[in-house]
């Protein structure tokens, strides 16, 4: 039987609310903050084929669309005809998932009338898995934790005991972690519910017609946005500033017809410290900066990311290959829309916003008790906060906003909850956005100590700390982060492992988005308004924007 359109976009329409219900039973579950508070997940319906037909709105770009290509992964991986009923398959393995140890992706097969009609799947980040921790000072993957090769997590819903019981063991953080996996297995099972009684209250036995019309729509959709856009080939050089020394990013975006490649040839080498990129998760955040521009209110699908294309030479820093430390590859996969944007502003010049914080500054700490002690408290905690983005064609920048992440900052008070820190003070860095007729999005100025007398680890990698966020069009340069330990204290470099002293204060300044235009064209009225929010201060309007006196 085929169906209307109009009755397959009903079934579309529900199709989301089902995946939203299946990442909000993630999120509700879930006993680590940075998942809880801070929504550092991806939760997807994918059809027989592992096509991703929807995702949750809640999810990174890291997760979300490494959990596109994954689910092909792990489908192919497994025979579907001796999968069961309450079976789930999970892998941490960076190469499959998202591009680190820390994040879990599960696949739960979804049955209907007793044959597999599609699959669920989520991602979400467990706080530890052992190894040097959650820093970039690891050699290779193997300092970095426990890797688990795709496996089954449950049969016939009974879970894989052994398994948990091992990474239970290799954890400093084994209840959270426990928690946590049960948390991702209970949102394949409410997705996999739900789209059972989808099946049943519509009276279709598979996904198949409303598949192909989800896909060939979203995939036709975005290949006409494509038409509309100018021909050619850009490139572009982002310096980051890495770890010893700076590091060189480049791309090549080339538009056709119908379809878009980037390709990262002459990028920089891998190094020998975790902050190395799986492909996988540099391809995640280029495609969505792109869709971000084209075609941004097409849904996020297996459709509507086929058109793009990313390539990269094996061994450059955004293309690592195993066994290669990659624990905080996020640090430079976040600063590839950055990066990509510096390409399509060259085709697109009026419509690509300004430089941002972009790379998130997160900052996990953990207890570092003094050797040969045992009086201590054990504990690992990963706080998120984030900077300014960069200034929009015809709007300011956001401040305080994760982009190109969407990871909600943590809380104050449930940060304090979950762990022996304090947050002595949070708020925004007056003056840090860039100037510009759009101003750049400010960073934050945050305090932080222990509530307990004994050494904490930070294990820092983040960005923008030598490069900062460039304006576009005229807009000037968003202020640099900074981090450092007591208010006269030495500054920090942007990676590495420090220990903070029983009594000491961590202090640390998010950037400032970059801004658009050249900042005399603001609006009196705006930058007024500014001033008296304690956004711009009075010497930086009369000196930067031209203000009288």
């Amino acid at each position: 039987m085929t169906l209307p359109n109009t009755k397959l976009q009903v079934m579309w329409n529900r199709l989301l609310a089902v995946v939203e219900e299946q990442g909000q039973a993630l999120i509700r579950a879930a006993f680590s903050p940075i998942v809880r508070e801070c929504g550092d997940i991806s939760a997807g319906i994918f059809d027989f084929e592992g096509r991703m037909l929807a995702q949750a709105v809640t999810g990174t770009p890291g997760h979300i669309n490494t959990m596109a290509e994954a689910v092909k992964t792990l489908r192919a991986r497994f025979a579907v005809q001796e999968m069961k009923p309450g079976d789930i398959y999970m892998t941490n393995d960076p190469w499959i998932a998202s591009g680190h140890l820390n994040d879990f992706l599960l696949m739960m097969p979804v049955f209907y009338k007793d044959r597999v009609i599609g699959f669920t799947s989520c991602t979400s980040h467990l706080v530890d898995l052992g190894g040097l921790g959650m820093g970039p000072e690891g050699s290779d993957i193997y300092d970095e934790g426990l890797l688990i090769p795709p496996c089954k997590l449950v049969s016939e819903g009974e879970i894989n005991a052994l398994l948990m019981e091992i990474v239970k063991a290799n954890s400093r953080e084994p209840v959270a972690n426990e928690g946590d996996i049960y948390a991702l297995i209970a949102c394949c099972e409410a997705g996999a519910k739900s789209l059972s009684h989808m099946l049943h209250e519509f009276g279709i036995n598979d996904l198949d017609q409303l598949a192909n019309y989800i896909i060939d729509t979203s995939r036709n959709a975005t290949i006409k946005a494509i038409a509309t856009l100018p021909k050619g080939t850009w490139h572009n050089t982002l310096v980051v500033d890495g770890y010893d020394n700076e590091i060189e990013l480049h791309a090549f975006l080339t538009i056709t017809a119908d379809h878009l490649k980037v390709d990262f040839s002459g990028t920089a080498p891998c190094i020998n410290k975790g902050i190395n990129v799986p492909l996988n998760y540099a391809t995640a955040y280029t495609v969505f900066a792109l869709r971000c521009i084209i075609g941004p209110e097409i849904p996020n699908n297996a459709g509507s990311l086929e058109p793009f294309r990313i390539t990269a030479p094996k061994g450059c820093i955004l293309n690592a290959q195993p066994p290669a430390p990659v624990a905080m590859r996020h640090t430079l996969g976040q600063m590839t829309p950055d990066l990509v944007y510096g390409c399509l502003s060259q085709a697109l010049p009026d419509i690509v916003p300004a430089e941002g914080a972009s790379c998130m500054y997160d900052l996990p700490l953990r207890h570092a008790p003094e050797t040969g002690t045992s009086n201590h408290q054990q504990f690992a905690v990963e706080l998120v906060f984030n900077g300014g983005t960069g200034a929009r064609p015809t709007l300011d920048g956001l401040s305080a906003t994760a982009f190109p992440s969407g990871v909600w900052g943590s809380q104050v008070e449930t940060t304090e909850a979950a762990a022996p820190v304090l947050i002595h003070k949070r708020e925004l860095r007056p003056d840090s956005g860039g100037a510009g007729q759009y101003r750049g999005g400010l960073g934050q100025h945050i305090e932080v100590s222990s509530t307990i007398n004994q050494d904490v680890l930070l294990f820092l990698s983040v960005e923008r700390v030598s490069n900062p966020a460039k304006g576009r069009n005229g807009g000037l340069t968003g202020a640099k982060g900074r981090i450092r330990i007591d208010k006269d204290g030495p500054d920090l470099p942007a990676k590495g492992e420090f220990r903070i002293r029983g009594g000491q204060t961590l202090i640390f300044e998010t950037p400032g988005g970059g801004g658009f235009g050249p900042p005399h064209n603001r609006s009196a009225q705006e930058l007024q308004s500014d001033i008296d929010a304690g956004i711009v201060s009075t010497g930086a309007a009369r000196e930067i924007y031209g203000a009288p006196e």
